[in-house]
């Protein structure tokens, strides 16, 4: 009777917690309604000052060790057609945020949100793509997150692995799980908003962060996870905010030190950007989502030469990627300078499952152990 009571007053303040939440979010939203009323009526053009989202305005937080937005702004102003249709479609989405969401506790995905948009005539959404940056400068303008007004990406698929109980707070209330236990060979499924989770205890030694669906199962089938106390992150490509936002839990409430393994290419090294600097789109993010202290495991540059790997040649697309990178302040160390030069010369890139060719076992007897060795980890 005890447990049910303790039970009840938790779903209680939560449910408070939740409402608080709303609230504040539905006062920002008419905020911005308010904001661009008060312009018109001090015959002011009405606008909205935004973050240039760019590379060259990104700069080093070095009390937060994250990378944040600078101070060049970009205006949307109804001077023009383009800038008075954005304002437009901006105050709609308000509208649909605070109506729909806030106001009936309930949600839309990003997906929804775009083909809601093709009820609002002039002030539709032409793709997906539209709808997803002005929820993003909602986010920017009012400082706070998509998921506190509701909206959820696309199931993703990513997931975890390993030495590590947990609990989470769902609609149906709570479920406690262990990652190894109590999952099947997916793991456990991470939900959009990981803020629901409570780690309870953990036998880990590390997070290992993995681009791929294979090599994240190899490494399953292979006991990796047993063998290392390794806590595995599928990360699906590049990384949902929840994926990010559980890795920088797991190490800076678990204190666990996050690796990242990916493919040998420039887009792979932008996966582990996102993770350990932050991505440029949501660098107004990165105090919540980024972990710093994230370390690249591979696969390296010279580890096609060290490892003898088998390559694919570099496209033009890739060679202009990882010239961009150079460029970028965010690689800009003497690790990524050397490496990236590296794969300029040998003009060459690799797989993850590339260790394949030298027996399925390679990666986790070998490769792994040694990597590991030389970073300290193991």
């Amino acid at each position: 009777m005890e447990k049910t009571d303790e039970k009840k007053e938790f779903e209680k303040e939560r449910a408070k917690e939740l409402k608080a939440k709303s609230q504040q979010a539905e006062e920002r939203l008419l905020g911005i309604a308010d904001s661009l009323y008060n312009q018109f009526l001090q015959g002011i053009v009405p606008h909205i000052s935004l973050p240039s989202r760019t590379k060259n305005n990104i700069e080093f937080s070095s009390a937060e060790d994250v990378w944040v937005y600078g101070d060049q702004e970009t205006t949307r102003s109804v001077k023009t057609v383009r800038g008075a249709k954005t304002l437009l479609k901006t105050v709609h989405l308000a509208e649909l945020l605070i109506k729909e969401h806030l106001k009936n506790n309930r949600g839309s995905t990003l997906r929804e949100i775009y083909y809601i948009s093709e009820n609002w005539d002039i002030a539709k959404f032409h793709e997906q793509a539209e709808s997803d940056r002005l929820i993003e400068d909602l986010e920017i303008v009012t400082t706070m997150h998509r998921e506190d007004f509701h909206v959820r990406p696309e199931e993703d698929g990513a997931a975890v692995f390993g030495p590590l109980r947990l609990k989470e707070q769902t609609r149906r209330g709570e479920k406690e799980m262990h990652c190894q236990e109590d999952v099947g060979e997916a793991g456990y499924q991470i939900p959009f908003n990981v803020d629901n989770i409570q780690f309870l205890n953990h036998d880990a030694k590390m997070v290992m962060a993995i681009e791929t669906g294979g090599m994240y199962a190899r490494l399953i089938e292979n006991g990796f996870d047993e063998e290392y106390h390794a806590i595995l992150v599928h990360i699906k490509g590049q990384p949902a905010r929840s994926t990010r936002r559980i890795i920088k839990r797991l190490n800076t409430e678990l204190n666990l030190p996050v690796v990242v393994f990916t493919d040998g290419d420039p887009w792979s090294y932008r996966i582990f950007a996102s993770i350990a600097y932050g991505a440029i789109k949501s660098a107004h993010l990165s105090e919540h989502l980024v972990t710093p202290s994230a370390r690249f495991l591979g696969v390296q540059p010279s580890d096609i030469v060290d490892y003898n790997l088998s390559t694919d040649k570099l496209t033009e697309k890739d060679m202009q990627a990882l010239r961009s990178e150079l460029t970028d302040p965010r690689f800009n160390t003497p690790y990524w300078d050397k490496q990236i030069k590296l794969q300029l010369d040998l003009k060459k890139k690799a797989e993850q499952q590339a260790f394949a060719g030298k027996g399925l076992d390679y990666v986790t007897k070998k490769y792994l152990p040694e990597r590991l060795s030389e970073m300290g980890i193991i």
